[in-house]
């Protein structure tokens, strides 16, 4: 699936690692449990906070699950964890940096995707921590040299999908696209309560 994002190689399940994945039962932190859990040999820890979320993140293939309402760092040491290589920051991820950067160890790595208003990594320093800012988009906005890879990607993913390795994060269709049904999902996504993926089909 092309160079990994955070230089962990797919497909080897050698790695004795772990990932904290912020925002386990969102449609992004669902598909990225299963890549990381199927994939790869990283313990897999997810945040949420809710018995219907928490339910959802473990059937997505995480080995533990914390409260994100609670500092990170304090979470993670209640279940044993002392530290993490990885921390994927879905959302929220300025609410959390300075847990983030007491829960990473020394040389760790953070992803995010979410658009702080802005976000201070010079704490980061003292562990040489490193930042990886991904965009689904930058290599079409760009025009990339890579550009075909979003299509390798895909498709990759798909068959991954259609061999029963990944599955869908679907959670809730809620049918026609009309402006009944589009309210409908935006209120869900808003209420910032959803679970995986919602989606509208057809017209």
């Amino acid at each position: 699936m092309g160079a990994p994002v955070l230089g962990v190689p797919y497909g080897v399940k050698t790695q004795k690692d772990t990932i904290l994945v912020v925002n386990g039962a969102g449609g992004v932190g669902s598909i990225l449990t299963q890549l990381a859990r199927r994939l790869t040999g990283l313990s897999v820890i997810a945040t949420a906070s809710r018995p219907d979320t928490i339910a959802w993140s473990k059937e997505m293939g995480a080995h533990e699950v914390i409260d994100h309402h609670r500092p990170l760092d304090e979470a993670l040491k209640g279940i044993g964890i002392p530290e993490v290589r990885y921390v994927a920051g879905l959302t929220a991820t300025d609410q959390h940096l300075p847990a983030i950067v007491n829960a990473l160890a020394p040389q760790g790595a953070l992803a995010l995707i979410d658009d702080p208003d802005s976000l201070d990594i010079v704490p980061f320093k003292r562990k040489s921590l490193s930042v990886h800012w991904e965009l689904m988009f930058t290599r079409s906005l760009f025009g990339t040299p890579d550009m075909d890879q979003h299509h390798r990607l895909l498709t990759e993913v798909a068959q991954l999908v259609d061999a029963g390795v990944l599955r869908s994060t679907l959670k809730d269709d809620l049918g026609p696209i009309d402006a009944a049904n589009l309210r409908r999902a935006h209120a869900i996504v808003e209420s910032g309560r959803s679970i995986g993926k919602v989606v509208l089909t057809g017209f």
